[in-house]
């Protein structure tokens, strides 16, 4: 049997690559190109050999700040270019390559150049907005004062509508500069201070001068005719001019404190309708020049920033990889000469040629007099999983990883997840035309999968986009359960010929009272169609997806019990000491893998027996028999007691001197197993390990009885499915087809085709991958899985986000 097992052709996704633990000693000239390459390659995985010191007390730590403050500037040109309503080039412009200090050089001048230019269009901004409130200052508070003093006509305050523009300010800033001035001379009479303000602000701002001049004043306000662009913020906001008239200069104080408190902007309005009209003729003038002025500033703004888009996504890649370069040199340490740098890592054993290859290539381009060292160690530390998937098996391999990374070559349950997992989910989704519509949806995810590998995707379709090989096969089982459940948006359909049952008269009358007469051989393939509004239909169903829940349920059970054997057997062999190793497998073997079988099969694989036999035969046998009865009670100690005494006796026989073994150099065992670690034996504790044996057996019994009932809910998510299927299928499609009414026709349509694609397309294959998931976590590799390793996370580009500074 064991000479059988070791021939067997091994698995790429059963055992985890095999690792070992290297060391580099790369001298300072070629340090920065050979991580670099190392990068490219993407094949070792650097450890923290500085993990004591703080970011600011490591060797390269200038230079990361460097790559810092040009990834910030990269960030500004980015967030310039969004904001002007441009767009960067997606790939990388080809073009002569940069060193840092250049690519330095020119991000300041372009961020110095931007940061001017910003600067002068926010200031002529900001003059054309006080031009413009000035214009509509005077539109609004000229007809209030005309209003006021009683004489003048409307058609003299009115202004010709022209396009304005911005240009320098320098001859029209007197104005806004002067004094606040009132209507009359008379001091003692009535005065007048227009402005605009905020239109969200008037309520607030017309109540606080009430209450400061206690009533004494008359609030006039008039919604602006154009809205103002906030320089900052680039927003448009509403405004409303406003003239308040007051008596006395204690409350034109007041009033202008008010209105500096609520942001509001008061301009001189003269009464004279002659010198009106002169200051806006000089208002309009001059907001035609600073329009073209900010035209073209925005013209050459956006010529730059087009320039730079050109070049964004090159260079904020190439900061990116010179940031990650030298955080990762940031984890190596100087050895004692300070001329070379030491680093440790893990790599996959079949990548050792192509890291060497590297680092001579690296050697050989920095003109190094001195090679670069690359020397393999042994450590005391487990080594990290890696699984080496492609887009097909990497979707299974992360529903596995969510609930733990594999142990280091660990059983890998993602093998037998890629049919397992879909088929669970399809015995509780089976519907071939429920099926067919998740078919067009993974096939519409696979077919623009180049497109969609490019886009950022929003949270719920990155996650349906990267389970579309998942999908296609949940759709693709859930057909062929669906047919053999004869079920197609829960309607029968006769496919593989007649059926196996007729009326007993030509009537049909008593179809579902009498029942049917079977009059030939049964359905080929899948459920009798007859069975469907039968009165058996509910127990025939009933009884066929529980004992087929059962069936399911200990077939994996088995599977995962027999895995936890080759996991023994795997984990023993790679053991130092021979003695050791025969125990370790003899004990994991006869004492758990063996009762464990027997307990399991001695219950519940006698019932599928009987199932079977049923199904078979039709005949039924007695339910248990007392011999497997009593087979299960002695499993239970068997599991129990053995394996804790045994491991105390070959604990107490090595420290006696009555058991020795190889004792082997460092060497050897890394040319035998370069990955194998010394092992540490730590001290022998017979209560724990009695106890934690006794809880592993109890455990492992009433998880027998619950895991085996927890199956049992892909019988009740099955009958639910149907039955909710038929619902909506009879209470609204046909119900409504029974009108002769063609809206009530098209409501019912309407109505089922919502509940099938919300509730039955989107809900329910929902919860039968939540569940068919439960089923894998905890009634699958419970029997196993330990899931407590780490994941193998190399230093590569490839794997840096975009999001990373």
């Amino acid at each position: 049997m064991d000479r059988f097992i070791d021939d067997l052709p091994p698995m790429d996704l059963m055992r985890s690559e095999k690792m070992m633990f290297v060391q580099l000693i790369i001298p300072v000239e070629s340090a920065q190109r050979a991580v670099s390459y190392l990068g490219e390659l993407g094949l070792l995985q650097f450890r923290d050999l500085n993990s004591d010191k703080s970011p600011f007390q490591r060797t390269f730590v200038n230079q990361v700040k460097r790559c810092g403050e040009m990834s910030r500037k990269l960030r500004f040109f980015k967030e310039q270019i969004n904001k002007a309503g441009l767009q960067s080039s997606v790939h990388p412009v080809s073009g002569p390559d940069l060193d840092l200090e250049e690519l330095e050089i020119q991000l300041a001048e372009h961020e110095h150049e931007l940061i001017e230019t910003n600067s002068n269009s926010e200031k002529l901004r900001q003059t054309y907005n006080e031009l413009l409130e000035f214009k509509m200052v005077l539109q609004k508070a000229g007809g209030f004062l005309v209003s006021s003093n009683g004489h003048a006509v409307a058609e003299e305050t009115e202004l010709s509508e022209n396009v304005y523009s911005m240009n320098d300010y320098a001859d029209t800033a007197s104005l806004l500069e002067q004094d606040i001035r009132a209507g009359p001379s008379n001091q003692s009479g009535l005065r007048f201070i227009s402005g605009i303000i905020c239109k969200s602000k008037v309520l607030r701002f017309e109540r606080m001068l009430f209450r400061a001049t206690r009533g004494n004043m008359l609030f006039n306000q008039a919604p602006a005719d154009e809205e103002i662009m906030d320089p900052v913020t680039a927003e448009m906001v509403e405004k409303t001019i406003f003239v308040v008239f007051f008596s006395g200069e204690q409350a034109r104080t007041k009033i202008l404190k008010i209105c500096e408190a609520f942001g509001a902007n008061c301009y001189p309005v003269s009464e004279d309708l002659t010198k009106q009209r002169q200051i806006i003729r000089e208002v309009l003038s001059r907001l035609s020049e600073l329009e073209a002025t900010l035209d073209a500033g925005i013209r050459h703004r956006n010529k730059a920033l087009t320039s730079i888009g050109f070049h964004l996504t090159k260079w904020m890649n190439m900061v990116r990889r010179e940031k990650a370069v030298y955080d990762t040199l940031n984890m190596l340490n100087f050895d004692v000469t300070k001329k070379c740098l030491v680093g440790e890592g893990w790599c996959p054993i079949f990548a050792k040629a192509q890291i060497q290859e590297v680092l001579q290539r690296a050697t050989f381009d920095s003109n190094s007099q001195v090679g670069t060292i690359f020397h393999v160690m042994d450590s005391m530390e487990s080594p990290p999983t890696y699984f080496r998937t492609n887009r097909f098996t990497n979707a299974f391999q992360e529903i596995v990883d969510a609930y733990g990374v594999a142990r280091y070559q660990e059983a890998n349950p993602a093998v037998y997840a890629v049919i397992t997992f879909p088929f669970l989910f399809a015995v509780m989704f089976g519907d071939w035309g429920h099926g067919i519509c998740l078919l067009l949806g993974a096939l519409v995810l696979i077919a623009q999968e180049r497109k969609l590998s490019n886009q950022k995707l929003g949270s719920f379709m990155e996650m349906l986009f990267g389970g579309r090989y998942v999908l296609l096969l949940m759709s693709l089982f859930s057909i062929y359960c669906g047919l053999i459940y004869n079920e197609f948006f829960s309607v029968p359909f006769h496919i593989f010929g007649g059926s196996a049952y007729r009326c007993r008269d030509t009537t049909c009358s008593d179809a579902y009272t009498a029942g049917l007469v079977k009059y030939r051989e049964p359905y080929p393939f899948g459920v009798d169609p007859s069975w469907r509004g039968s009165r058996s239909e509910l127990p025939f169903l009933n009884s066929l997806k529980m004992k087929m829940s059962i069936l399911l349920g200990v077939t994996q059970m088995n599977l995962g019990i027999i895995l936890s054997y080759f996991d023994a057997r795997f984990f023993g062999s790679s053991l130092d000491i021979r003695q050791e190793s025969e125990v370790i497998l003899y004990l994991g073997a006869r004492y758990q893998f063996v009762p464990q079988l027997i307990f399991l099969n001695s219950l519940f694989g006698y019932l599928s027996l009987l199932i079977i036999i049923k199904w078979c035969t039709g005949s039924q046998a007695d339910l248990y028999h007392i011999l497997l009865l009593l087979l299960a009670t002695v499993a239970v100690p068997w599991m129990l007691f053995p394996k804790p005494f045994i491991l105390r006796k070959l604990h107490t026989e090595r420290f006696q001197g009555r058991t020795y073994g190889i004792l082997g150099t460092s060497e050897m065992d890394l040319e035998v197993e370069p990955d194998s670690a010394r092992q540490h034996h730590e001290d022998f504790n017979f209560s724990e390990i009695f106890v934690h044996q006794m809880i592993h057996s109890i455990e492992f019994v009433l998880g027998a009885v619950s895991n085996t009932a927890s199956y049992l809910r892909l019988w009740a998510l099955s009958l639910a499915h149907s039955e909710l299927s038929t619902v909506f299928y009879e209470k609204v499609l046909l119900l409504a087809w029974g009108y002769d009414n063609l809206v009530i026709r098209l409501v019912g349509l309407a109505v089922f085709a919502f509940a099938t694609a919300f509730i039955l397309l989107m809900m329910e294959t929902l919860s039968a991958f939540l569940h068919a998931l439960r089923l894998h976590w905890v009634e699958f590799q419970n029997k196993f899985y330990h899931g407590d390793g780490y994941k193998f996370r190399p230093f590569s580009f490839a794997l840096i986000n975009d999001e990373e500074d």
